[in-house]
């Protein structure tokens, strides 16, 4: 096998391990000729025998089967249905030979053969014929530029871009400098970079006594889709009670992340607020029992989830903070296009809980450790409505992908999220302001 399809196998080998069917592929793995029955017989029976063992023994063997294992292996995929697999791999396999190709030296002028240093002569250089002061005009497109507070070492193009080790650490010696320390930031280097869990609880039990969450579909659409282009792995899981959201959370944690560089975890339901001694709220289970952010949090620590270890974890919550309606206060700019427009928001708050009704357990925060590589936006203040347009989304949801639509490939976390909380700020006749809690030991950009 090529070492570029075997440098991709590896790249797409989580993928392939968590999703590839590996019953419905025996038969035409030998009708290709790519495998023997012994050698089956040797994948099926290989560690416990199960689907993914078997999946990650199979992968490891292609490897060993010559120059076209690759394309036989995804015209196999095709055979039996395994579509999105195929495809995953096909353009993977393209993109990956249209890079190579962009950087193969077709055009470089070799030097002269049989070049002797002795023969060097000193020629004066005609004033007249200097190229100093005459290099070409580079004209920057204002959407593209990224702020040098922000990223300095624009203002030193030739510094190669840093390296990660596999556990989100940097290991490049010549990073630029920025007041004396290293510009640290993440890489995001593995493709796909990592999961995305979305949680969307739009219905719930009656006797939960909370409304359904008309709208968020809409918001959940947008983020499966905004996620995807930013190269990671989604799932989403609907109308969830308290148990099965705790459930889908450690099943998440447990995964080996290894050989990705980042989670995601966005949670999409009605919310309140709730005692915590680090991060506030707490979202409901379409049962009507909540869980608090802080235990979601601490499902993902370096206990819980040590493959994440070192790695950002990122939530983004959408969900109301407690009742308070913030009416603002009259600025020179205030307009009330957003629901003057025929608008209809919802808010996604119930009253304050703390009591046998909630999950907010004092034994799920007092083991949570120092925080680190933790990021988790709020979609309002603590205490305070965060408003859901049953037509067109949550606010928050709907200027959250248009930020990182526009600047996700010019801007770090922070920013776009300075963004986000600006826009938000400035919609409707009640107000709503996002803000974040920010453990993260370095800037983090989207691969985009």
């Amino acid at each position: 096998m090529d070492e570029a399809d075997r440098q991709l196998l590896r790249r797409c080998r989580l993928q392939l391990v968590c999703e590839l069917q590996v019953a419905e592929l025996w038969d035409a793995l030998l009708s290709r000729g790519l495998f023997t029955p012994d050698m089956i017989e040797e994948i099926q029976g290989a560690g416990s025998g199960s689907r993914r063992d078997q999946a990650r023994q199979l992968i490891t063997d292609l490897e060993t089967r010559g120059r076209q294992a690759l394309p036989l292996f995804i015209s196999c995929l095709q055979d039996t249905g395994q579509d999105m697999l195929a495809s995953f791999l096909n353009t993977s396999r393209q993109t990956a030979e249209q890079n190579l190709e962009a950087i193969r030296p077709r055009d470089l002028v070799p030097g002269p053969v049989g070049f002797n240093p002795d023969e060097m002569r000193v020629v004066k250089q005609d004033p007249s014929r200097s190229t100093m002061g005459r290099l070409p005009t580079v004209v920057l497109r204002p959407d593209k530029l990224r702020p040098t507070e922000l990223r300095p070492e624009v203002l030193r193009p030739q510094v190669p871009r840093p390296v990660t080790t596999g556990s989100g650490e940097l290991r490049d010696a010549c990073a630029p400098r920025w007041g004396g320390k290293a510009n640290l930031a993440y890489v995001l280097e593995a493709d796909p970079c990592g999961y995305c869990l979305i949680i969307n609880n739009v219905n719930f039990c009656l006797n939960s006594g909370l409304s359904s969450r008309t709208g968020s579909d809409i918001d959940c659409e947008k983020l499966q889709r905004r996620f995807r282009s930013l190269h990671f792995m989604v799932e989403v899981k609907c109308d969830l009670t308290a148990k099965d959201m705790l459930l889908a959370l450690g099943e998440l944690a447990q995964r080996d992340h290894g050989a990705l560089d980042c989670c995601v975890v966005v949670i999409l339901s009605h919310g309140h607020q709730a005692s915590h001694r680090q991060f506030p709220g707490a979202v409901y289970g379409t049962d009507g029992y909540s869980v608090s952010i802080e235990r979601i949090v601490n499902i993902f620590n370096g206990t819980g989830c040590p493959s994440l270890g070192g790695k950002p974890k990122l939530f983004f919550i959408q969900a109301c903070g407690g009742e308070q309606k913030d009416h603002g206060f009259e600025v020179a700019s205030a307009s009330s296009e957003d629901w003057a427009s025929g608008s209809n928001p919802e808010s996604d708050a119930a009253p304050f809980q703390e009591g046998p009704g909630s999950s907010d357990q004092p034994d799920a925060v007092a083991s949570l450790p120092t925080p680190s590589d933790i990021f988790v936006s709020y979609s309002t203040f603590p205490g305070f409505v965060s408003w859901r347009d049953t037509r067109s989304g949550s606010w928050y949801i709907e200027i959250l992908d248009g930020v990182l639509e526009q600047w996700a490939d010019s801007e770090d976390l922070q920013t776009l999220l300075l963004r986000v909380a600006d826009a938000v700020s400035e919609k409707g006749i009640y107000k709503q302001m996002p803000g974040y809690f920010n453990f993260l030991r370095k800037k983090l950009f989207f691969k985009t």
